[in-house]
């Protein structure tokens, strides 16, 4: 029974990983239209490197990400904390709202986006990225930081205030210390999630800002190059280190 198990795992990780390794290997791959193995070699990073329109494309990309991870991490935060002191009753309502966020397809999100958009007056590329970004990261934030805040003793922060602390000073030297692990956690979340994100960005990036999903999917309707196994093998790379970054800081408990 454990053996069956064992390669019923192994089949999974197989059919997950598979495409991922392959995309690693023809990367580094010395040929540029053969699916033949040629030898190892780095040119095509070089190619990608020196090539200043995915570079323009990958700042913009980690720009727009930092932000809507800084600014929704924040207003999560904010949300989580004033959660904390409200009752269940009224957080189940907040929750279910947040949870018809997650599971509205992005299609529909980005098509609904493109027309507040375009009926609000407002033009599309970088404030029309950064709004639609903050607002899927948020719900993720919410969850992860309160996943956390919810463990807590809320005895904790009123006893600090007995004692005579005020409110900033107890939620900044007590709340905060207990909940930074989930606060960083979310900010990595988030920041991978709009570094990541295609479908909704294609609606409403606008033509004058270029991020570099967005580049990839161009690139890749013209047919699939090194340079583009190599930049996806980078973006790939990128995004796995943040993802176990942030569950590693989600475990840890101070």
């Amino acid at each position: 029974m454990r053996l069956l198990k064992k390669i019923y795992l192994g089949f999974i990780y197989f059919f997950l990983y598979a495409p991922i390794i392959m995309l690693i290997m023809y990367s580094v791959n010395n040929t540029r239209y053969s699916l033949i193995w040629q030898g190892f070699s780095l040119r095509w990073y070089h190619e990608l490197f020196v090539d200043s329109g995915l570079w323009a494309a990958f700042f913009h990309s980690v720009w727009l990400g930092l932000s809507a991870a800084f600014i929704s991490t924040t207003l999560g935060l904010l949300t989580c904390i004033q959660l904390f002191f409200t009752r269940r009753k009224k957080r189940r309502f907040f929750y279910a709202l947040l949870v018809l966020l997650i599971v509205i397809p992005d299609l529909v999100f980005g098509i609904a986006s493109l027309l507040f958009f375009n009926f609000s007056g407002i033009p599309l590329g970088f404030v029309s990225l950064l709004i639609a970004h903050i607002t899927f990261c948020l719900p993720f934030v919410i969850y992860t930081i309160n996943s956390r805040i919810h463990t807590l003793d809320p005895n904790l922060y009123f006893s600090a205030l007995d004692l005579g602390a005020s409110r900033v000073r107890a939620l900044t030297q007590i709340l905060l210390p207990l909940l930074w692990p989930a606060i960083f956690s979310a900010l990595l979340l988030a920041f991978t999630l709009s570094f990541d994100d295609v479908i909704i960005s294609y609606f409403i990036a606008g033509p004058d800002y270029n991020i570099l999903p967005l580049t990839i999917y161009s690139l890749v309707r013209a047919g699939v190059t090194p340079e583009l196994n190599a930049l996806c093998t980078i973006t790939f790379l990128i995004s796995m280190v943040l993802v176990i970054i942030a569950n590693k800081l989600k475990r840890v408990s101070p």
